[in-house]
């Protein structure tokens, strides 16, 4: 291959090297998380809060599309609920609004005829956020984003990284050895240690 094809690669992986380290280091640490739960295990304490609709913001919300989304956003004018609209069920005078996401959820419970609402907020503990993060879980789509733009930047340097070793010839045996024992200890340990 030609000195341009590897000085373009060179190029190309270290821009991307600049561009994905920090959030290769940010899954690298929340991986580190992940294995080891007891470094964050601290719990947060719930909060409840109690409130009551006003009757037109009842009469509004009830004739909604979806009621009970309707009667969760009324709620949200008055409390601060954690999470996003999951899901909302209006029935037998009683509605039942589930807020989830990564910074925690909310459940709210409305009395449809008195318009009475208690609001329970739990917080996530600092693990579960970094889960959530690490996953893509109940984070929404900007994040999902985030993670694939993430995965394809680190692949993309990667192999401009394999491409980059058939340049340095003297070093190229040594590194094919490495990528070659990498390779065999990740499916040993697959094979034969993991359950």
């Amino acid at each position: 291959m030609s000195g341009d094809f590897y000085r373009l690669c060179r190029m190309l992986h270290g821009y991307l090297s600049a561009a994905a380290f920090i959030a290769l280091i940010f899954f690298s640490v929340t991986g580190l998380f992940l294995n080891h739960p007891g470094w964050l295990s601290h719990e947060p304490a719930e909060r409840s809060v109690s409130l009551t609709l006003a009757k037109d913001e009842m009469t509004q919300a009830l004739a909604a599309p979806v009621p009970g989304k309707a009667l969760g956003e009324a709620v949200a004018r008055h409390t601060a609920l954690i999470g996003r609209f999951k899901s909302g069920d209006v029935q037998d005078g009683q509605a039942f609004i589930q807020y989830l996401g990564a910074r925690g959820a909310s459940t709210v419970t409305v009395d449809t005829a008195t318009g009475k609402a208690e609001v329970v907020g739990k917080p996530s503990s600092l693990l579960t956020v970094v889960n959530d993060l690490h996953r893509g879980k109940n984070t929404g789509a900007a994040w999902s984003w985030i993670i694939d733009v993430t995965a394809i930047l680190v692949i993309i340097m990667s192999v401009l990284g394999y491409v980059l070793f058939f340049s340095l010839r003297f070093r190229l045996k040594t590194s094919l050895i490495l990528t070659a024992v990498s390779l065999l200890i990740l499916a040993g340990v697959f094979i034969l240690l993991t359950p």
